[in-house]
């Protein structure tokens, strides 16, 4: 199979080529990416949702992210990184129906399947407020573990230190399509979170605030 492509760009983010993914990671090649954060309003409160990652995952397995997020293939705009949202969450959505938050560089490094990677971004986020149950959502299997939701407030909090665990909500992936999917129950800690900046998450967690 052949291996997806990624546009690369130089320290004043023009374009200067077309590298394989494998590359990308290995070399550290600055490429863009597309962040979408959903919240929605219920009777106890805004509320925001995190997408837990497949286990199968090279990076981050199992952990608490962005609730859809991914890679701008070659060629791609922003624009066309939409989709994502789509399908991982089986959500269709339109660019216009979402508040642009501006950008943010990040930069991390680890080991995936054995091989060292080090992965540099300037991710385009976007907050999107979605009054729908999670119910409402069908999920992506191959990607997307599941699908959690917790008070907007809370995770503020958890991420100013002023507390150590919150409750959530979410459904997984796997569930028989004809059956309304089972909720389950949890209690988040700030471990279980995919390590962006603090500072990166807290800014994207106000801004929600505001939508």
């Amino acid at each position: 199979m052949s291996q997806e492509l990624f546009d690369i760009y130089d320290e004043h983010d023009q374009k200067i080529g077309t590298v394989p993914r494998d590359e990308v990671h290995a070399k550290g090649y600055l490429h863009h990416s597309f962040h979408c954060w959903i919240a929605r309003d219920t009777p106890e409160g805004r509320k925001i949702l995190f997408q837990k990652r497949q286990d199968s995952k090279d990076t981050f397995p199992g952990l608490y992210d962005i609730t859809a997020a991914g890679h701008l293939s070659a060629g791609e705009t922003v624009e066309d990184a939409v989709r994502e949202v789509e399908e991982e969450l089986g959500i269709p959505v339109r660019m216009d129906q979402l508040t642009s938050f501006g950008t943010i560089d990040y930069y991390a490094t680890g080991t995936a399947g054995g091989k060292a990677f080090i992965d540099r971004e300037k991710c385009f986020v976007f907050g999107y407020l979605l009054n729908l149950p999670l119910t409402d959502y069908r999920l992506q299997q191959e990607e997307v573990a599941g699908l959690y939701e917790t008070g907007l407030n809370d995770v503020i909090a958890l991420f100013e230190g002023t507390q150590s665990t919150i409750s959530a909500s979410g459904i997984h992936s796997g569930q028989e399509s004809n059956d309304e999917p089972q909720i389950f129950d949890t209690t988040l800690s700030l471990q279980q979170f995919v390590p962006h900046k603090s500072d990166d998450y807290l800014n994207v967690f106000k801004k929600l605030k505001k939508l």
